[in-house]
């Protein structure tokens, strides 16, 4: 059976490749080789794979030529938008530092006004007590005059009476006191009753002076009490919605701070006058209030001192990776990245954004070299991949302080730096910090 199935097979391919025989001759001999059928499709077997084989690899060198040219042109084209941007970013960068020093001055400017505004109020108070005290005085002087001379008045009448009157004639022509004296009597009580007429008057026109004069008073303390209206609505209402895009609880923490700088005194006491058991007036409700404002903005002041507003990087440099998810530069999946990304030279120094505790400074797995800083209110920021750290654990450091330089450490591919803001152990975008500090200060 395989015989006849061999003799078959060898028959067919006798029929395509005939056997042949190749001829070597010499000067002395004549040799030939034979090629049999099965040699022939095996030797055209093996042209035939080597020629698809050179097709194939041509095709898929001419394509990945192709492939590569579009590909350099997409880098370069991505490139040049990418300098773009970065150069748009740089030109808003400059922008919101120049409106932050502009909006420091202000705020500065503003707390100048507030001083002396305040300063400007209590003296107008003091003196607008001390001139309700004095109308007070004329006017208890004005009823007591007013008392003397209707006295006076009625003493008068019952003596020019007494004169007129017969019986008086009688008795005054019977008396041995002479009528001089009489006379010089009635003189002195006429004089006196012309000058109490005369000090009414006096007094009259002084209280309406000094009447006039509360009533401008009392314009110029409701102007000043406008102007700090409007000072502290312009200067403690940026901070308040800094603190709330920031995702932090403004009542909670500013109870924190009051806490923490417990103490009282000075000129922000509030305004407290003897009333005789009647209720406080509008214009002390008022000066309370803002003292309370003016309470409010210096605790902002010192919450905005202690939490993260600034940026850790203060050299050139440029932002690689921006907060929430994004594609893995390793794997390609998609995946949460909890921080932003700063992007420059190694070694470039890191700065701590707040003042804190360090609570670790090490190794830790893809963060590589890791500085984390405690700060208030639960605020924790994180350093990673830091090629050196500067600092640490249990190192208390202030805004500003040099807390290591920028590396490649840990899982990353390139150099840069990772930084994240977490409050309460949750990742928040540290952009609403920084954007928040450059339009507030």
């Amino acid at each position: 059976m395989r015989t006849r199935l061999a003799i078959r097979i060898h028959s067919v391919l006798e029929r395509y490749f005939p056997e042949r025989r190749v001829f070597l001759k010499s000067d002395t001999d004549t040799r030939f080789i034979r090629l049999r059928p099965a040699t022939q499709l095996i030797a055209f077997t093996g042209s035939a794979a080597l020629v698809a084989w050179a097709i194939i690899a041509t095709a898929v060198l001419l394509m990945d030529s192709i492939g590569s040219g579009n590909f350099r042109e997409q880098a370069k084209r991505d490139q040049s938008t990418y300098q773009a941007r970065l150069s748009d970013l740089s030109a808003q960068r400059n922008g919101r530092a120049e409106e932050a020093v502009a909006a420091q001055e202000r705020f500065n400017a503003a707390l100048k006004q507030i001083s002396v505004m305040q300063s400007e109020l209590l003296a107008s108070e003091t003196h607008r007590r001390e001139l309700e005290t004095g109308i007070e005085v004329i006017q208890s002087t004005l009823r007591e005059t007013m008392k003397q001379r209707e006295m006076a008045r009625t003493k008068l009448a019952a003596i020019e009476g007494s004169v007129e009157g017969g019986a008086a004639v009688a008795q005054i022509s019977g008396s041995s006191a002479p009528i001089s004296l009489l006379a010089d009597a009635l003189a002195r009580t006429a004089a006196e009753r012309d000058q109490v007429v005369i000090d009414a008057q006096d007094a009259l026109v002084q209280a309406e002076d000094l009447n006039h004069e509360l009533a401008i008073m009392r314009d110029q303390n409701d102007a000043i009490f406008r102007q700090l209206e409007e000072a502290m609505a312009v200067s403690v209402a940026p901070l308040d919605k800094m603190f709330r895009s920031a995702g932090m609880p403004t009542e909670r923490m500013l109870e924190t701070v009051r806490r923490g700088y417990s103490g009282q005194g000075g000129p922000l006491m509030p305004l407290s006058f003897s009333t005789r058991g009647k209720a406080q007036s509008a214009d002390t409700l008022r000066a309370n209030r803002l003292l309370n404002q003016m309470d409010r903005l210096n605790l902002y002041r010192i919450a905005a001192q202690k939490a993260p507003f600034a940026t850790p990087v203060k050299n050139a440099f440029r932002f690689t990776s921006e907060f929430g998810f994004r594609r893995d530069p390793k794997t390609g999946g998609r995946r949460m990245h909890n921080g932003v990304d700063f992007a420059a030279g190694n070694g470039t120094p890191l700065y701590s954004t707040a003042d804190g505790v360090v609570t670790h400074a090490g190794w830790a797995s893809g963060y590589g070299r890791l500085v984390k800083l405690q700060h208030e209110f639960g605020v924790e920021t994180r350093y990673a991949h830091m090629s050196k750290m500067r600092v640490k654990v249990g190192q208390r450091v202030s805004r500003g302080d040099h807390i290591g330089d920028m590396g490649a450490s840990g899982r990353v591919t390139g150099v840069h730096l990772h930084y994240e803001v977490r409050i309460g152990g949750k990742a928040v975008n540290p952009m609403i910090f920084i954007k928040a500090a450059n339009d507030v200060f």
